[in-house]
């Protein structure tokens, strides 16, 4: 025991963490195989008489986990895009060019402490961020993000949308009245008033669109646009695509319309007692519902995962690996071996002063991008799905960016402009869509 006390306090840090997490390794893989070996069978058949329940609880871990790099991705275009707009660098320090900023940022957050006021609810202060960051995270289920990619495809899915949509007001009302503060109050009533205003046009201006569709499934909707961009609804529902988007900016409490937190005038609103991890999801969820607008956004207007134009001709590729056999090894030990060499070569040529591990370095980066490059191409015409979310995700960050952009660029509006718009500009304009959306349905149908 002596020997191996004094073997163990001379190891350094990474030493004992090495032998440490090693053995733990090898006894839980040792004990997986023998669950896997002894239970495999009965687990995959209590799984194929479930489908339905093990698909939902595969997509709702999925759509989980994807909000937060979707978070971290929006962060780092506000952090970035809007230092670009100021003539800034932007974060340049963390990261290749600043890209893991926001990551180390969202770590801090949760790493600061977690203070609960002397004179706040405890329970209500609590829950309050989760529902916020529950309401947007569920509104994902039912958005179609590519062909057979969506959690649920719900018959009314849009009115799925817009219901649990709403109840992220109900967090910020908590929020604001658990933590005893007045400027936390403030906010929240902002947001009740705000989300109350703005949610009548913008269900009413995708009224029109559901007249036009026939249905309430976001999915149904993306097939009824499928083809050339001219059967997208955004030109048979020009006014109703910009009084959506406008009512969603103002949802979601996005520049101009972030009266619910805005620093000049109360503190943060309803976030003002809030830190840490609490104060994180509230950020997340903020993130998050950038991207949930510009999704929708996409989906409903912008033809969803469909591409612009049908390809040209017909293309059949079939990608089958496994049929290599032992050719897929050499395929996968040679290629990329004599694609180094041949990207390294110019490099050689190009300047004498580039030494030959240099250029190797250079031709071995540029290899492994051109068969990225390959095989997303070929990943692309021989499968749907690829194509089809490779689509809705460029549509849906280009909104992203408009966000971001108008986040730069305009000024916040003062409480009574926020809701003589809605009352006085967005709610008449929405009726008329609808009014003439439906006249036009009758008139053609004769």
């Amino acid at each position: 025991m002596t020997v191996i006390s004094r073997s163990w306090s001379r190891l350094t840090l990474p030493g004992k963490v090495i032998f440490t997490v090693i053995p733990i390794l090898i006894a839980l893989t040792a004990a997986l195989v023998v669950v896997i070996v002894v239970l495999g069978q009965p687990i995959l058949d209590a799984l194929a008489a479930n489908l339905p329940i093990v698909r939902f609880a595969l997509a709702a871990t999925i759509v989980l986990l994807m909000t937060i790099p979707t978070a971290f991705i929006v962060g780092y275009m506000e952090l970035k895009g809007i230092a670009f707009m100021n003539l800034r660098i932007g974060p340049d320090r963390v990261g290749p060019y600043g890209t893991l900023m926001s990551v180390f940022h969202g770590l801090k957050m949760l790493m600061k402490e977690d203070f609960t006021p002397s004179g706040a609810d405890p329970l209500v202060f609590t829950w309050a961020p989760v529902i916020v960051y529950l309401a947007s995270v569920m509104t994902l289920l039912v958005i179609p993000f590519g062909p057979g990619l969506f959690g649920q495809d719900l018959n009314l899915g849009l009115l799925y949308f817009f219901a649990i949509g709403g109840l992220s007001v109900v967090g910020m009302l908590m929020a604001g009245w658990a933590s005893f503060n007045k400027y936390s109050l403030l906010g929240g009533l902002r947001a009740a008033a705000q989300v109350i205003s703005y949610e009548i046009p913008l269900t009413l201006s995708v009224v029109g669109l559901i007249l036009l569709a026939g249905t309430m499934s976001l999915n149904q909707i993306v097939l009824n646009q499928s083809g050339w961009f001219t059967d997208w609804y955004v030109f048979r529902q020009p006014l109703g695509v910009v009084i959506f988007f406008i009512a969603a900016t103002a949802e979601a409490n996005r520049t101009p319309f972030d009266l619910t937190e805005a620093d000049s005038e109360i503190v943060a609103g309803y976030a003002t007692e809030y830190s840490g991890m609490r104060f994180g999801f509230f950020y997340f969820a903020e993130f998050v519902n950038v991207f949930i607008i510009s999704a929708l956004t996409v989906t409903l207007f912008f033809g969803g995962w469909n591409a612009p134009f049908p390809w040209p001709w017909p293309v059949t590729l079939s990608l089958d690996p496994g049929g290599l056999g032992i050719g897929l090894l050499l395929l996968v030990a040679i290629v990329p071996l004599l694609l180094t060499i041949v990207f390294a070569i110019p490099f050689w040529i190009a300047s004498s002063r580039i030494k030959t591990w240099q250029a190797l370095v250079a031709g071995f980066v540029l290899a492994n991008l051109f068969l990225i490059g390959l095989v997303g191409a070929g990943a692309y015409i021989a499968f749907d799905w690829v194509a089809g979310v490779a689509w809705f995700l460029l549509k849906s960050y280009v909104f992203v960016f408009l966000l971001v952009w108008m986040r730069g660029t305009l000024p916040r509006v003062r409480v009574d402009q926020l809701m003589d718009f809605a009352w006085k500009w967005l709610l008449p304009a929405s009726l008329l869509n609808l009014f003439v959306t439906a006249a036009a349905i009758v008139v053609v149908s004769q």
